[in-house]
């Protein structure tokens, strides 16, 4: 459906955009009650009869059903959903299992995406599973052990001068003459991550959490998280909505821009270079629709410093959490949530860690003070 103009289109045949230049979306999901769940299949795929790609069809590496901790956020009681867990070492292959299930099942065998690292580095691991070639544009300065996946799965990967929306422009120009994947264009990658709602939702006690709190940079999370929850209440498995939380670095923070000034419309801004690079994005594709869902959902936008994420991710690495610097926003957000009497966090808070540090080390060594473990001696 064309988040422009409504027109509806059938999916036996992949689109990127609709023909007046928007976006897409799927229709509402039907949601699932706790006896349609496939409690042999640990990956995203138990909710199956949620998901509107057939099962058979799945490109799957063991995608989502990711540990639920509960532990502590400045003492007080906090659940951390540990996507970084995630085959990749991301949340996005929740939504990129399912969006190249999809593709592959139209006759789509060759794609175009664009990444600041995290959903690059899941579109060639999935690609390479499924059997597809994959090119992928990303930023020259993108941190190395993303790039090194990329490149190991086999993919055709291009490095652009510039910021992310210069990546994301180029690779516009070049959807002319391949398929564009994009997971900030196609509906069916959020189709993937809605299923985050779903097993918030189960391990909670088939229950949901007051507060969930998710770093934001296109809003795959967000939306994801909106869609599944949306879907549960409009079938009855759930009574109300949890509050969404979306968390920008202040440097580049196209929703936080917006919030501040009062309006779902995009604000001018002055990007500036930030630690959490996965969420540093200029112009988002889906921005009306992110902060509707925060507004409704009666959450928040939240913007955090680069020393609110530093002194993040220190804590965070102090109870064991080996995150990217994108994925301690979500725990300085915390931070300021839990300082703030308007906020008001419920008793059960759920806070969404992203990204592995794995793929960040330089940059983590660099916010420790600590030397480059590789470099000689």
């Amino acid at each position: 459906m064309s988040a422009g103009t409504g027109e509806t289109y059938g999916v036996d045949g992949a689109m990127w955009r609709a023909p007046d230049g928007s976006h897409l979306n799927l229709t509402p999901g039907h949601g699932l009650s706790p006896g349609d769940i496939d409690r042999e299949e640990n990956s995203i795929w138990r909710y199956a009869s949620a998901i509107r790609v057939d099962r058979a069809t799945a490109i799957t590496l063991g995608e989502g059903w990711t540990p639920f901790l509960k532990s502590q956020w400045l003492g007080r009681e906090t659940w951390f959903k540990l996507e970084y867990l995630a085959p990749t070492g991301s949340f996005k292959d929740r939504g990129t299992s399912v969006l190249l299930s999809y593709l592959r099942s139209v006759g789509i065998d060759s794609i175009l995406e664009d990444s600041s690292g995290n959903a690059g580095a899941s579109m060639c691991a999935y690609a390479a599973a499924g059997g597809l070639r994959c090119k992928v544009l990303v930023p020259a300065a993108i941190p190395q052990g993303k790039a090194v996946q990329m490149v190991g799965m086999g993919a055709d990967v291009t490095y652009v001068e510039g910021t992310r929306q210069d990546v994301a422009d180029a690779a516009l120009r070049l959807a002319q003459d391949m398929f564009y994947a994009s997971h900030n264009w196609q509906p069916y990658f959020l189709e993937g991550t809605k299923t985050l709602a779903f097993e918030l939702w189960e391990q909670f006690g088939f229950s949901v959490p007051d507060d969930v709190v998710v770093p934001l940079g296109y809003g795959s999370n967000v939306l994801g998280l909106w869609l599944g929850f949306n879907e549960l209440l409009s079938c009855g498995a759930i009574d109300r909505l949890p509050r969404i939380h979306g968390v920008q670095a202040e440097n580049c923070a196209a929703f936080g821009t917006a919030w501040a000034a009062g309006t779902d419309e995009w604000t001018r801004f002055e990007p500036r270079p930030t630690v959490a690079d996965g969420i540093a994005s200029v112009r988002p594709v889906r921005m009306k629709e992110v902060m509707s869902a925060v507004r409704l959902s009666g959450g928040s936008i939240v913007t955090v410093s680069e020393e609110e994420i530093a002194t993040a991710l220190k804590a965070l690495m102090a109870q064991g959490f080996f995150v990217e610097p994108t994925s301690a926003t979500a725990g300085a957000a915390l931070t300021r949530l839990q300082a703030s009497p308007e906020a008001a966090l419920g008793s059960k808070t759920a806070a969404i860690l992203t990204g592995s540090g794995l793929k960040a080390t330089q940059c983590i060594a660099d916010i420790l003070g600590s030397p480059n473990p590789s470099a000689p001696a």
